[in-house]
């Protein structure tokens, strides 16, 4: 079973540039680091979605808009389940084969409406390869009731902390990876 390591806080923290900023340190240290990211999409000053990526290959794709007619509703978003599996879900099934480490950001609502996105992270956790999810502070799921309980780690952010975050799980993450590749 994979060593998993939460970061988790309240909505606006910076959860995923503190994980964005510890995947650059780890593949800066020579780490092969797989999985997918979500990233806020904004047009004219507003949030209209998100967009989802691929750590090794790249490949972005929708997953939630406030434009979109079809998917599952979440908030006032629609999430892409056709772009969830094939980017994110695609990423962490990658991710599991290829990498040294596993990021997931994030577990939270929009991709728990996902049955390959759910299979995909029960398949990352049984890789036995080390893990950085992304799960929301207060969000009930059994996924992430599972995620939490097989957690090594829980690295709780505020805005206080979260710049010593980095340090922390960039040093810790190193050690789970293997440390650096000279």
């Amino acid at each position: 079973m994979s060593k998993i390591y939460l970061v988790t806080g309240p909505p606006g923290v910076g959860k995923s540039t503190v994980v964005s900023k510890v995947v650059r340190r780890l593949k800066s240290a020579g780490v092969i680091v797989g999985g997918c990211t979500a990233s806020e999409v904004r047009s004219g000053g507003a949030r209209t979605g998100f967009g989802v990526t691929d750590l090794t290959s790249g490949r972005t794709g929708v997953l939630a808009s406030v434009d979109s007619k079809f998917g599952p509703r979440v908030g006032r978003y629609r999430v892409n389940l056709s772009d969830l599996a094939s980017v994110g879900a695609a990423g962490l099934e990658a991710a599991a084969a290829d990498s040294e480490l596993i990021v997931i950001d994030e577990v939270g609502p929009m991709e728990l409406v996902s049955p390959d996105f759910r299979r995909a992270v029960r398949g990352c956790v049984a890789s036995g390869k080390p893990i950085l999810a992304v799960v929301h502070e207060r969000l009930e799921d059994d996924l992430l009731a599972e995620l939490r309980a097989a957690a090594e780690q829980v690295f709780p952010l505020t805005v206080e902390n979260r710049d010593d975050a980095i340090d922390s799980l960039a040093s810790v993450l190193l050690a789970a990876a293997g440390g650096p590749k000279v």
